[in-house]
């Protein structure tokens, strides 16, 4: 373990501390003309320079010079972005920081290089049962004193997101003056530590870690969504009780197909301690 306050290092810190995540977004569309508008709608929230905008955020966040950005809307849908990033000066006496929630967002300066950020979108619909679904995959690398988890909370808050899919891992290792390998720099046990108290008390939480890897994995489901914020375009009084209740049935059947990473047979439920509003 490094000790960031003592140690002596042999050149720059080259340890690689990776975040990549994914945010889903599930809704309910009637028919195949409103399913189309939330494509359309989608498409147009998180196009490629809305990205953009949020990514340059992360980069302010985590105190890094942007050296070129790269976007794609694509044709039907969906959007890319790219940023390769490098460093801000050095501060004297940085320190990787600890395990606390990042800022919403204020500017941390931090020792970053050869460092990229990207976000890639994929909204889709099925054609049989109204459920639509956008996810985005975004990924935060990292070298130096500074954890991409500090950009978590802001990215959070950045997207409507019913379920969140997290993995970080620390690769390589860095020397110190004697030779000897360092092959984390950080206290770390769970990705938990850098969500903010509000952000936990929405959602149900579950780790897997590996420590001795160094790979950590957190998986985040909504607790109390609201029937009404799921239906496209309409209301929750245009739909019968019956018609209520089904779709209720069928967006907690997505989600915990998403959220558990498998199908589920018909009929077959799981209990998530979920329960629309």
């Amino acid at each position: 373990m490094v000790q960031s306050d003592s140690l002596r290092l042999h050149g720059f810190n080259n340890l690689t501390k990776s975040l990549s995540f994914n945010i889903y977004d599930v809704c309910y569309a009637r028919d195949a003309q409103q399913r189309q508008r939330y494509i359309e709608y989608i498409d147009e929230v998180y196009n490629a320079e809305r990205l953009t905008q949020i990514l340059t955020q992360v980069a302010n966040i985590i105190g890094a010079n942007i050296l070129n950005i790269a976007r794609q809307d694509y044709e039907p849908q969906g959007a890319s972005v790219t940023l390769l990033i490098s460093e801000e000066e050095e501060i004297e006496g940085a320190e990787v920081g600890s395990a606390a929630p990042g800022p919403l967002p204020d500017t941390v300066l931090a020792h970053l290089d050869k460092s990229h950020i990207t976000v890639h979108t994929y909204p889709e619909t099925h054609p049989d049962h109204g459920i639509s679904t956008f996810r985005a995959d975004i990924d935060v690398s990292t070298c130096g004193v500074i954890s991409p988890l500090k950009a978590l909370n802001f990215l959070i808050h950045s997207f409507d997101s019913d379920i969140v899919t997290m993995d970080y891992r620390v690769r390589g290792f860095t020397r110190d003056v004697e030779g000897h390998k360092h092959f984390i720099d950080h206290e770390i046990n769970s990705i938990q530590n850098y969500l903010s108290d509000d952000t936990k008390a929405q959602y149900h939480l579950i780790d897997v870690n590996v420590y001795q890897e160094h790979m950590f994995h957190t998986k985040m489901l909504l607790k109390e969504p609201k029937l009404s914020n799921y239906l496209f375009g309409e209301s929750a009084a245009d739909f019968s009780e019956e018609d209520r209740q089904q779709i209720r049935m069928q967006l907690r059947r997505e989600m915990a197909e998403i959220f558990y990473g498998r199908n589920l047979q018909p009929g077959q439920e799981v209990s998530l301690g979920l329960e629309f509003r």
